[in-house]
């Protein structure tokens, strides 16, 4: 007899792979401030994201089985630098849009600002991490501005880029983040090593694991160390209506859950919760890094980011991996990438600590 399918659920396969958290569309679609246009392009973008996510996950799930299955590259060819591609949706909604020929020299900034970013981050990736695109194999990197009308957020879809212009009260053209675009880039990152799902505290890890190397892009892009960087995620996206109820950023590293902050979060594991919203949870981890960073001084992507990014690229999948995991292996990681050096195993282990992991 014919044994029956196995059923494989897609729920949490992957990460809905979005800068902005549902919970934020859908409240200023309630916010009676913003006019009734204004809300309601909020409470659009909130039902669309957990439609997209069916066909994101879908394409996760898809790469990860043919990187355990199938053979992949040529012996001896050198991975040449990834192409760099570039659509205008033209506010319409079907991607990938309409190809622009010469993006790096488009008269349209929306067009530049993206094509130059994601060149940035590839080189990010290349020059600090020696890794070779998303895929860590050249992948290309397909990019769609200008994505439907007013649109509240910029994705990651598993297999490209996609941007709105905002509405341009709360929220301004998402390409003029950079740290966004890393951030998001960086979902890819993620979908290609470590294969977490998005769910509790792997969830979590998936949005920390993306702020971690947005907020050390942007600090390697404008060479800052550790005393002046600001460690603010999207402050460049906040549009005048952000700004004038107090709001400079999504999420801050060094103050997860202050005030200016349009998406607070926790900053202790004793806070976290089960089904916590992983663009919540991720504050954990998050201020881990950041007191990591703090103590160790110096640019980020030195010493804190390569411990990081070998925990992430450097052991395979881990799908549903716990925060205390994570931490357990960024420990283990300190110890064998700087032997001796015992300053940075100590601050690896108490930035941790600090966080109740």
């Amino acid at each position: 007899m014919q044994k029956k399918a196995k059923k494989i659920s897609h729920d949490h396969i992957g990460c809905t792979c979005f800068i902005i958290p549902e919970k934020v569309l859908k409240k200023f679609s309630h916010d009676k401030d913003l006019s009734d246009q204004e809300r309601k392009f909020f409470a659009d973008a909130a039902k669309f994201e957990s439609e997209w996510r069916k066909g994101r996950d879908m394409r996760t799930e898809l790469a990860l089985t043919a990187q355990k299955i199938l053979p992949s590259g040529l012996q001896g060819l050198p991975l040449l630098p990834p192409t760099i591609t570039l659509f205008d949706c033209q506010q319409h909604n079907t991607l990938p849009g309409v190809a622009i020929s010469s993006p790096q020299t488009s008269a349209d900034p929306t067009c530049t600002r993206a094509f130059n970013y994601t060149t940035a981050v590839a080189n990010f990736y290349q020059t600090v991490f020696g890794r070779h695109s998303i895929d860590d194999a050249g992948m290309a990197m397909i990019s769609s501005i200008h994505y439907s009308v007013n649109y509240n957020n910029a994705f990651w879809n598993g297999g490209q880029m996609t941007y709105g212009d905002g509405d341009g009260n709360i929220f301004i053209d998402f390409t003029k983040g950079n740290d966004v675009i890393a951030h998001e880039l960086t979902h890819g990152v993620t979908q290609y090593t470590l294969g977490l799902n998005y769910a509790n505290e792997s969830g979590g890890l998936n949005e920390s694991i993306s702020d971690v190397f947005g907020t050390m892009f942007r600090q390697w892009e404008a060479n800052q160390d550790f005393t002046t960087a600001d460690w603010l995620i999207g402050s460049d996206i906040m549009g005048p209506g952000a700004t004038l109820r107090g709001f400079t950023c999504l999420r801050d590293m060094a103050a997860p859950g202050a005030k200016h902050c349009l998406s607070p979060q926790p900053n202790h594991y004793s806070k976290y919760k089960p089904g916590m919203d992983p663009h919540e949870s991720s504050g954990i981890p998050n201020f881990a890094f950041y007191t990591a960073a703090k103590t160790l001084g110096g640019n980020s992507w030195l010493t804190a980011g390569k411990i990081w990014y070998q925990a992430v690229a450097g052991f395979g999948t881990s799908p549903n991996m716990t925060m205390k995991q994570f931490a357990n292996r960024t420990r283990s990681v300190a110890k064998s990438l700087f032997t001796g050096q015992k300053s940075v195993i100590s601050a690896i282990d108490s930035a941790w600590k600090s966080v109740g992991l």
